[in-house]
């Protein structure tokens, strides 16, 4: 399905796994595939893929009989122990196109985008319990200012959260519009879209924990890559890509990097560009939602 999902930074970030045509890879969002047949394009026949993917949809773009390539319908936050089931470990690369998939957001019924009057979903596993409208109307008011504020970045979170518990005492808040009727007198003028952007992104990370997911990937990610093993990771928003950064330079995701007795650093990934990888203008003209990307490579280190 070619307009599942245009893919990001495609040439920029599968020139940076450093393609070895015998080696075994990893793409942890197979989404529409795009990706995923530029690295078989450049497998032999005894290199490997494995590419995961927790929504049900992906299923549909999967190559068909290619004995390099092997589908794991999983959340990545599952790595190590499904390419252990695999016989994956060591791999050579691994590749992440983090965010929402054009598909997800074009599909009404998801409740990803604002542009649809559809249920307040955003479950991009349909398996889980807990969806959007279960947050908004759930959680208790400091709850609500918490993601909102921590995930959304949402200037008035606070005000935000209360308004949410008052209108919700009324009429649970159950579609789009319902939350965007609520949204609309607390967004600055002209910057209505941006503000309903910056809640459902606070809704979406809360409902399918994805910072929680990509800590447990990054963690685990050092122990699946054998040594000079490539890392590459594509990132929406700055809280995103501070976590990325933080494990590339640090090992860790928040304080100063450690260090043993004779000074070397404890932490298994050096970065191979300082500063992340950022679309050019002719690749945002094409695709707007590339805007935001930020692409950073690291390799595996040594063991000392």
């Amino acid at each position: 399905m070619t307009d599942y999902h245009k893919p990001v930074l495609l040439e920029e970030s599968v020139e940076g796994l450093n393609i070895n045509p015998e080696g075994t890879y990893i793409d942890v969002t197979f989404g529409g595939g795009g990706h995923s047949r530029a690295i078989l394009s450049r497998l032999s026949d005894k290199g490997r893929l494995i590419a995961f993917d927790q929504d049900e949809d992906a299923a549909g773009n999967v190559p068909r009989d290619d004995k390099r390539f092997t589908f794991v319908p999983q959340n990545f936050r599952y790595l190590k122990k499904y390419c252990r089931l695999h016989n994956a470990i060591p791999a050579s690369g691994i590749l992440a196109d983090l965010g929402v998939s054009s598909h997800q957001f074009d599909s009404p019924g998801r409740g990803f985008s604002t542009r649809h009057n559809a249920m307040l979903d955003m479950r991009m596993d349909r398996q889980l319990e807990s969806n959007a409208r279960d947050v908004l109307n759930t959680y208790p008011e400091e709850a609500l200012h918490r993601i909102f504020g921590m995930y959304g970045e949402v200037p008035n979170a606070r005000t935000l959260a209360r308004n949410i518990v008052v209108a919700r005492v009324n009429k649970a808040l159950d579609t789009v519009e319902e939350l965007k009727n609520v949204l609309t007198p607390l967004a600055r003028r002209g910057s209505e879209n941006k503000y309903y952007a910056q809640v459902f992104q606070a809704l979406r990370i809360e409902v399918n924990e994805e910072m929680d997911a990509l800590r447990e990937l990054l963690q685990q990610s050092s122990e699946v890559l054998g040594q000079g093993g490539r890392l590459v990771v594509i990132s929406y928003h700055s809280l995103e890509d501070r976590l990325v950064k933080n494990f590339i330079n640090k090992g860790k995701f928040s304080g100063e990097v450690e260090k043993d007795l004779y000074g070397n650093e404890l932490k298994p990934f050096e970065g191979v560009n300082k500063k992340p990888l950022r679309p050019g203008a002719e690749e945002i003209s094409n695709n707007s939602r590339a805007r935001s990307a930020r692409l950073r490579i690291a390799v595996k280190r040594s063991a000392k």
